[in-house]
């Protein structure tokens, strides 16, 4: 019951009402037994200051931003964690004294997802498809995990390199090679672990990949992609047809939305049963069968 003592958050987003973070953020403090709410927010991208002031102003101990705002609102914040400011973009907002402090759990979440899958970064070979902002989350961490090297290909190889660059600043070693998508025949032989993290295969256009040939999926051990509908994509269908491991990105959603609880609630952790009782909601609302068993090897 709401009351008097009700922690408030929500979404800041346009538009908002496809939303799935509510039920997943009630349902979190439900199971956690914490006196919050969670409430959708349609705010104009005009209207972005004046909607972090008046959340500040009414209380709210949080907001979640996504799009089109998650690099806007970071200049109307107090504080931007480390993390958030690499990644140059913002998805959560706490309450701090003056004012909200930015977080990004994005790469946090895809962290999860893939320890989640028992998949492992650190001396890996990597390939990321995308240069755009999913990416940079992607490449931020898939560095910081202590990958070996990471081809970044992308349609623009101006981008590619420009994210290139940042990375291997950021790094303080060359560890992402940039390359144009229509390259891709020149990466090394070898056995990769692939992030996808491009639009392309998003329903409804579910007939697409970011690369067709098939012998360049030979390549990848492990493919990932950060689309969640539809749950299989047709990268993921390459993947699985070269004998590799494919995994979507609905564990990434979940969990970037998990840990943005938590830093709102610290000492009410989310459980995995409760992930998986987030999950199979999710799943049910994209119009999926939930998974039986998951099996963690």
């Amino acid at each position: 019951m709401i009351n008097g003592k009700t922690n408030v958050c929500g979404v800041i987003a346009n538009p908002v009402e496809h939303s799935m973070s509510p039920a997943m953020q009630n349902l979190y403090a439900k199971r956690t037994g914490v006196d919050f709410a969670y409430l959708p927010f349609k705010v104009k991208e005009e209207e972005l200051e004046a909607a972090i002031k008046g959340a500040y102003a009414l209380n709210l101990v949080g907001l979640n931003v996504t799009v089109p705002h998650k690099q806007a609102v970071m200049k109307y914040l107090v504080e931007i964690d480390k993390d958030a400011a690499a990644i140059g973009a913002v998805n959560t907002l706490v309450r701090t004294e003056g004012g909200y402090k930015g977080y990004n759990t994005d790469a946090a979440g895809l962290l999860r997802a893939m320890k989640q899958s028992n998949i492992s970064i650190k001396g890996e070979d990597c390939i990321l498809i995308g240069a755009g902002g999913a990416a940079k989350a992607a490449a931020y961490l898939l560095a910081k995990e202590g990958a070996n090297v990471i081809y970044v290909l992308n349609r623009s190889a101006e981008r590619a390199e420009e994210l290139a660059g940042y990375i291997n600043r950021l790094s303080g070693r060359t560890v992402m090679i940039p390359m144009a998508i229509t390259d891709y025949g020149r990466i090394p032989e070898g056995s990769y672990l692939a992030v996808q993290s491009t639009s392309v295969g998003m329903h409804p256009n579910v007939d697409a990949a970011p690369i067709e040939d098939r012998e360049f999926y030979q390549k990848i051990h492990t493919g990932l992609d950060i689309i969640y509908t539809p749950m299989e994509t047709k990268f993921m269908k390459y993947v699985k047809e070269a004998g590799g491991k494919a995994v979507n990105g609905l564990d990434m959603l979940l969990y970037q939305g998990i840990i943005a609880y938590e830093l709102w609630n610290p000492d009410a952790l989310v459980d995995e049963a409760t992930a998986r009782e987030a999950k199979a909601l999710m799943m049910e609302r994209l119009g999926e069968k939930p998974e039986i068993k998951r099996d963690r090897g």
